[in-house]
């Protein structure tokens, strides 16, 4: 991430460490992407094998779930994963094929590169030429310029504003490959996929980045794990080192990123974010126990400005500046009253964690902290499991009291109220929270800037899926694009190779293999979901792996 960083690169000097040793013995290295021995025997395959599996990369997209514009003034916001994502088809060529191809079929780009005629005599000067362990807080103006003549050629037959964002796509993409491969990597397709909406502010440029920065540092063998038995410090590693050249990547693209989305789809779970001075970076802080939660995400379609919106606010704040800055403060304080909810439900857990253990009833205690999944629901019902210091209230009374998924509801709700009152709303937005509310479905609020843009809603537990279908019915029919959703889920993951069990077209070992073919025949985001996606079939997929 950027230089100074306190939340993302705050262990730099052990990171370098770390991974110069790696880098030394990189050519031997094993990358153990699964557990079982065929994986692993194609990991362990020296640099000079002629060629790689197919295997693919995904990364979820973000909202804010708390703290949009108060964040501007300095105050905490907080931003999470959906479970909306992108994938990577990597596909390597032949020896003797020398190209380098770029599909992303959602949005109509795909252009091929001969390898040979790319300007590796400039990205390999010294002084110039980045490893992968190496901290980039700023683009090179003279390898962004040797790029520059690479991209002329790209979609001629396209509009100027289509040209512009697959030429974007494809400098962020030749800036990595070109930083971390050398003019020996292997010929390769890289098919791009993605069920995030673009330009939504849901993070799908930082999904697409962190895709391809996994993808390369994977195919120069720089990667350990992800696997099960994988130390959660260890697996942390891997992300902040993918985490730094998705960030470069975001650069390419948006300039001075604030590294926020990129973090959020590298790591997954949720973040802290917080810039206490304008002139000095973001501070970063990771939330890993943030809890898995239903969410309804709305794309009301209203085009939007964010600039205009903050600059609304601005305005509003010179007018009525003690008004304005309350409602500031009130919102950095239900930020922090969210994280404190957050905290409490890890320490409840590691609380019953430790009980467990010296009970001897470990069967539902947590092992291994880089594989917990914090849940709101505590015991299955809906309630809290320990109240007051550890003792266990009766259900009736705790029907009574408010559990942490209504508490963050409620939160929500504050909190766009409290965005309404700096006029950042919308009346296609509020009509979202007029449908939620009337078929008493959950907590609904706005997401990113406002003015249009999408809302989120946390659905309450144990709400029939005929009244939530019956919600998406409406919404459909006023315009509206809906997706049934999961907040707060995993990060980066790794399909090695690229070979799901689907239940159908299986081959001998019991698993259909993943081709380009199949990839981009699938039909829109629920035929991508079908085909590969982390969550098919209602559950976490047999396949993927993540760092946990």
């Amino acid at each position: 991430m950027t230089s100074g960083d306190n939340g993302i690169s705050r262990d730099v000097d052990r990171l370098r460490i770390t991974m110069t040793s790696a880098h030394a013995d990189s050519k031997h290295a094993s990358s153990a992407i699964a557990d079982d021995a065929q994986p692993r025997r194609s990991m362990n395959r020296k640099a000079s094998s002629p060629m790689m599996p197919a295997f693919m990369v995904s990364a979820p997209g973000k909202v804010i779930v708390f703290g949009e514009h108060a964040v501007v003034y300095g105050k905490v916001a907080i931003a999470a994963a959906i479970s909306l994502r992108s994938y990577l088809l990597v596909t390597s060529l032949s020896k003797s094929k020398r190209t380098l191809t770029l599909r992303f079929p959602d949005v109509g780009m795909s252009h091929t590169w001969n390898i040979d005629e790319l300007p590796w005599e400039l990205f390999s000067r010294p002084g110039k030429k980045k490893f992968y362990y190496d901290l980039v807080t700023a683009l090179d103006p003279d390898l962004l310029a040797a790029i520059q003549p690479h991209l002329a050629n790209i979609s001629l037959s396209k509009s100027e504003h289509e040209r512009k964002v697959h030429q974007s796509s494809a400098l962020s993409f030749l800036y990595l490959f070109l930083s971390l491969g050398s003019q020996k990597f292997p010929g390769s397709v890289y098919t791009l996929r993605s069920t995030i909406p673009i330009g939504a502010g849901l993070g799908s440029s930082a999904s697409i980045a962190v895709c391809m920065a996994t993808a390369l540092l994977l195919q120069i063998r720089t990667l350990s794990g992800p696997h099960p038995d994988q130390p959660p410090e260890e697996a942390r590693l891997q992300i902040e080192r993918i985490n730094r050249w998705a960030f470069v990547a975001e650069m390419c693209i948006h300039g001075n990123p604030s590294g926020v989305d990129n973090t959020v789809a590298a790591q997954g779970k949720a973040v802290i974010f917080q810039r206490a001075e304008l002139n000095k970076p973001p501070s970063v802080k990771p939330l890993w126990h943030f809890p898995e939660l239903p969410l309804l995400l709305v794309n009301t379609r209203q085009p939007k400005s964010t600039q205009n919106e903050v600059a609304k606010v601005a305005r509003l704040r010179r007018t009525r500046p003690d008004v304005v800055n309350d409602i500031l403060s009130a919102m950095n304080s239900v930020a922090r009253s969210a994280i404190a909810i957050i905290e409490a439900q890890r320490d409840e857990d590691t609380s019953d964690s430790d009980d467990s253990d010296a009970d001897n009833t470990s069967a539902k205690a947590t092992t291994n902290g880089s594989s917990t999944k914090s849940t709101v629901y505590g015991n299955g019902d809906g309630h809290s499991r320990i109240k007051n210091g550890g003792e266990r209230e009766e259900q009736e009374e705790e029907e009574e009291e408010p559990n942490e998924l209504s508490a963050l509801g409620e939160l929500m709700t504050i909190n766009h109220g409290l965005l309404c009152a700096l006029g950042v709303s919308h009346p296609r937005l509020e009509r979202v929270r007029e449908l939620v509310d009337h078929e008493g479905i959950g907590w609904t609020k706005l997401t990113g800037a406002g003015g249009g843009g999408c809302s989120i809603t946390l659905i309450k537990k144990g709400i029939p899926k005929e009244r939530i279908l019956q919600l998406e019915q409406q919404l459909e029919a006023e315009g509206y694009q809906q997706f049934v959703t999961t907040l707060g889920g995993d990060g980066v993951g790794v399909l090695w190779p690229a070979v799901l069990r689907n239940g159908m077209d299986e081959d001998e070992e019991g698993g259909m293999e993943i081709d380009v073919e199949k990839f981009l025949n699938a039909m829109g985001n629920e035929g991508v979901e079908r085909l590969v996606g982390v969550e098919g079939g209602g559950g976490e997929r047999e396949g993927w792996k993540f760092w946990r």
